[in-house]
Order: structure tokens, then C-alpha cells, then sequence
């Protein structure tokens, strides 16, 4: 998945779903990425525009459209739910993450994954950690 122009992955067992959301109800929030609240699979979950969050910016302005992709996630061991904003949701890895090459930094990566046809390694989140992050 792309977020702020960045490729991204996530745990695959931890991904519920990928779709759209349209409507979203504002919250008061520490978190400047936050979004708000929107309704998937039957449940208000906080949205967070993941590259935003990633950076400790502001979430960046909605498209004229309205529609965003999000992608729900469970975080770790605790099972909340979170839905992250990104630019596109477009690959599935389904290999387990190789170790973050020695020297390399990449925050919040459990690992990273080498997609098909190269392009570089694409840092896996770990969602234990970003959960923590998330108030």
C-alpha cells in the first residue's frame, strides 16, 4: 500500500478488510492524523490517515470526492480496530517479513518485504507498536 507518496505493508493476518469510507464524524483527538470516526463492518472505528501519523503531521486535506481508502486493521494482542487512510491499497505479501537490513533505519518496521518485480524493500509496520502510539 502507498501512504503519503510511501510504500508501506501490514501484517496480513492482522488486515480485516480494504475499502472505502465516506463519511467520517469529526472527534476531538491528541493525534493531528487523526480523521475521526467512520462506520465499517458495523462498528465505529477511528480513522487515521497513516502517513500523517508516520510523519507526526496533520492529516492532509480530503479530496474533492470525499471517498478514501482505508484499510481496517487489528492491532496486536489487543484486538482494537483502526481504519488507515492510505493513498492506495494495491499488493498482497503473503511471505513472512525479512529482518530490517543492518544499518538501515525504518522506523515502526517489524520487517521489511521485497515486492514482486523489485522496487526496493518495502518496510511491514508492527501494529503493536503504532497501537501503542494510538490513544
Amino acid at each position: 500500500m502507498r501512504a503519503a507518496g510511501k510504500m508501506y505493508g501490514l501484517p496480513v493476518g492482522h488486515v480485516l478488510e480494504v475499502g472505502d469510507a465516506t463519511e467520517v464524524l469529526a472527534i476531538p483527538s491528541k493525534l493531528p492524523a487523526v480523521r475521526g470516526l467512520t462506520t465499517l463492518r458495523g462498528r465505529l472505528v477511528p480513522l487515521i490517515h497513516l502517513g500523517a501519523f508516520l510523519t507526526g503531521s496533520e492529516a492532509p486535506a480530503v479530496a474533492a470526492t470525499g471517498v478514501r481508502t482505508v484499510v481496517l486493521v487489528e492491532l496486536g494482542a489487543t484486538g482494537r480496530q483502526v481504519a488507515f487512510e492510505v493513498d492506495d491499497a494495491d499488493a498482497v505479501v503473503r511471505e513472512e517479513p525479512l529482518p530490517v537490513p543492518r544499518g538501515q533505519t525504518l522506523p515502526w518496521a517489524a520487517g521489511v518485504a521485497e515486492p514482486e518485480g523489485g522496487g526496493g524493500l518495502v518496510p511491514v509496520l508492527d501494529l503493536d507498536a503504532l497501537g501503542d502510539r494510538i490513544v
